[in-house]
């Protein structure tokens, strides 16, 4: 009866899933591409919210207690809501530094690094701008980073995730080449942000941003700040603002109004927005509205 236990328990430990928990959903649909069928994925956060304040709900420790792997934005994105959840969780495989943690911003070359970091010039990222994830052509970086720190964690699989990582940049590439070229059709287009949600994007495209509603990162927008957004867009001729799902839409409305401006709702995140469930919808919407 021991032996038959024994190698019930093996047999389980050999063919149980990996849990990948992500903070967020485009990193969970990454996983999914390069995991396939030998992964299990948990999504921390929801699209709809804003990503730098997530709710540390209770549930999400019993999430984080059996995660074999966490895969986080990084460069102080999830620092408002993540830490205290994983030391709370007290899962040696996730803590930062371990084999199962893993903080995809090191591999990515991070934009608008503030040169003086400062609570006067608001919620700052010391380590540059966290929303890289906007830009479609950091999606294979992230993959292989992926693909190597799941083969790291279970070797059995190794092979397996490398064909599928194959496979997954194969059609990733003939995607980027179609979407590049209907980019190609939409050039010169001048924005403001409410939020720095879309640098990546905006400058991989050569788009050009004029302000931010904002007049700080998480900063309300004032009266003062709003009439100068006004002015430098009538000097230079803004017309698109680009406004996300969690930020207050009054101010954009009132800019809009004044200005003949449109006001375009874009997904900050897969699946922020109906009809972006997808990593080639979630890519394709943010185009498709700021070329109309």
């Amino acid at each position: 009866m021991k032996k038959i236990l024994l190698s019930v328990l093996m047999a389980t430990a050999v063919f149980a899933n990996i849990q990948v928990d992500t903070t967020y959903a485009t990193f969970g649909e990454i996983v999914k591409k390069v995991g396939g069928d030998k992964v299990d994925v948990v999504v921390l956060g929801a699209s709809k919210y804003d990503p730098h304040f997530i709710t540390p709900k209770p549930s999400l420790l019993a999430k984080l207690r059996n995660a074999d792997l966490l895969v986080i934005n990084g460069a102080g994105l999830e620092i408002g809501w993540l830490p205290p959840l994983i030391k709370s969780a007290n899962n040696a495989n996730i803590q930062s530094g371990a084999k199962g943690f893993l903080d995809i911003s090191h591999f990515i070359p991070l934009i608008d690094k503030p040169t003086t970091v400062s609570r006067g010039f608001g919620d700052i990222h010391a380590e540059g701008n966290p929303h890289y994830i906007t830009d479609p052509h950091m999606v294979p970086t992230i993959a292989k980073v992926i693909a190597k720190k799941l083969s790291m964690i279970d070797e059995a699989n190794a092979g397996k995730y490398n064909t599928n990582l194959a496979k997954f940049l194969k059609e990733w590439d003939v995607y980027l080449k179609n979407f590049d070229a209907k980019m190609l059709t939409c050039k010169d287009k001048k924005v403001i942000q409410y939020h720095e949600l879309f640098n990546y994007f905006l400058k991989e495209y050569g788009f050009t941003s004029y302000g931010n509603i904002e007049p700080l990162p998480g900063v309300s927008p004032s009266s003062k700040h709003t009439i100068e957004t006004l002015n430098t867009m009538e000097k230079n001729g803004v017309k698109i603002i680009l406004q996300d799902v969690y930020h207050e839409r009054k101010t954009a409305d009132f800019i809009a109004a004044k200005s003949g401006a449109r006001v375009v709702i874009l997904p900050h995140e897969m699946g922020a927005v109906s009809g972006t469930d997808t990593l080639e919808t979630f890519y394709g919407d943010i185009a498709s509205q700021i070329c109309k």
